[in-house]
């Protein structure tokens, strides 16, 4: 085992510490021959600290395009010649996308918004929803409005909603190649209100938007002093219309490879695959990366980009959850506060990829990013 993962194995599974900018650098930049042995030990750090369950979550947009801003990634901005129009739909339709989320069972559904912060209206809108929502599916409600002021925190809370999202999308000192509209510090504002509220904090972004990899790592870093309960991990699905529309897609082993590190930085917080992964990925990386320190999936279609089949992603996750069950998961330490077994998790980790038929990643072929997803003119 190389230096760097035996330091990772140190203090992320043995101790459940982040590793520190450098050293999560160190694995981003680690060689192909030392991958698999990344992967399996973000793998073993996820089951010692997270537990074998793997979530799926359902996500619908309330509101589509027309946004104010000028993310460059985004093809929702309304800055921008993108192919997205601007849609809202009722609350029968979100009671619906609801219902069928749960049907393939997600424990969780986020409303989502493209403003930059929500006004009355549209508080007055999600609180119908979450009411419609509640009354007739069992299911938790996340949202996602953009930036809040605290009597709009408090009025999430207050009407139901448990956690909110609002990424940070990049490292602070990448930030202004993305977005010149508002500032990095006025999300990470966002996220102290929603937790000084009583709210869980979800955050995290986009990989691949032209970051170098030290910047990679300090956005690592720079998530895990949030201390989210809840980080989607998006690749860069370059938008037709945007300023990040010719970018290059985030090449399998370098997204493996993120995954792993992201999990290392923060070995109990929940993990999520989320836009991009099919392109990053394909299916078989998803299921790798699932393997490789992601506990959780935005199953279905995406805000303005076709998904898998919610199918596809309840089965991944269903494989994934049971490659990693055995005897030896319930000694590594699944709670926050154990001690992690790290022969036990080690066991786990070669059970579940001979379990789930993965090949090792450095006996892959590359068979390429799959097809591109066209741009959703509505849901």
């Amino acid at each position: 085992m190389s230096t760097i993962l035996e330091i990772a194995q140190e203090k992320a599974l043995v101790q459940g510490i982040g590793l520190n900018q450098q050293e999560v650098y160190e694995l981003l930049t680690i060689d192909d021959d030392h991958l698999q042995d990344l992967l399996d030990l973000a793998h073993q750090t996820r089951i010692a600290h997270c537990g074998v369950d793997v979530s799926l979550e359902g996500i619908i947009s309330l509101k589509t395009g027309g946004c104010p801003e000028d993310c460059s990634f985004c093809s929702q901005s309304g800055l921008f010649e993108s192919p997205v129009r601007a849609v809202t739909l009722n609350i029968g339709e979100l009671v619906e996308a609801a219902k069928q989320s749960e049907k393939m069972g997600a424990s969780e559904f986020c409303i989502v918004a493209a403003v930059k912060g929500p006004d009355q209206k549209l508080l007055d809108q999600v609180a119908d929803a979450v009411v419609a929502i509640t009354n007739e599916v069992d299911i938790s409600i996340s949202a996602s409005l953009g930036i809040l002021n605290e009597d709009q925190a408090a009025q999430l809370k207050g009407m139901g909603v448990s956690r909110y999202n609002h990424n940070l999308e990049s490292s602070r000192s990448f930030f202004p190649h993305v977005v010149s509209t508002h500032t990095w510090e006025e999300r990470k504002n966002t996220l102290d209100l929603v937790r000084a509220n009583g709210m869980e904090v979800c955050s995290g972004g986009i990989i691949g938007m032209g970051e170098t990899i030290e910047q990679r790592a300090e956005f690592a870093v720079q998530l895990a002093s949030v201390e989210p309960d809840e980080v989607p991990l998006n690749f860069l699905d370059p938008r037709p219309g945007t300023p990040f529309a010719d970018r290059p897609l985030v090449p399998q082993g370098e997204a493996l490879r993120t995954v792993a590190a992201f999990r290392l930085a923060m070995p109990r917080t929940q993990l999520r695959f989320a836009g991009g992964t099919e392109l990053a990925l394909g299916d078989d990386g998803t299921e790798a990366g699932l393997l490789g320190g992601a506990n959780a999936i935005i199953g279905g279609n995406y805000l303005t980009t076709f998904g898998r089949p919610m199918e596809r992603d309840r089965d991944a996750v269903d494989r994934a959850m049971h490659a990693s069950a055995g005897p030896s998961c319930c000694s590594a330490g699944a709670s926050a506060g154990a001690t992690a077994n790290p022969t036990a998790a080690e066991d786990t980790a070669a059970n579940s990829r001979l379990n789930l038929g993965i090949t090792p990643v450095g006996e892959r072929k590359n068979t390429g990013h799959g097809p591109l997803y066209d741009t959703l003119t509505s849901l």
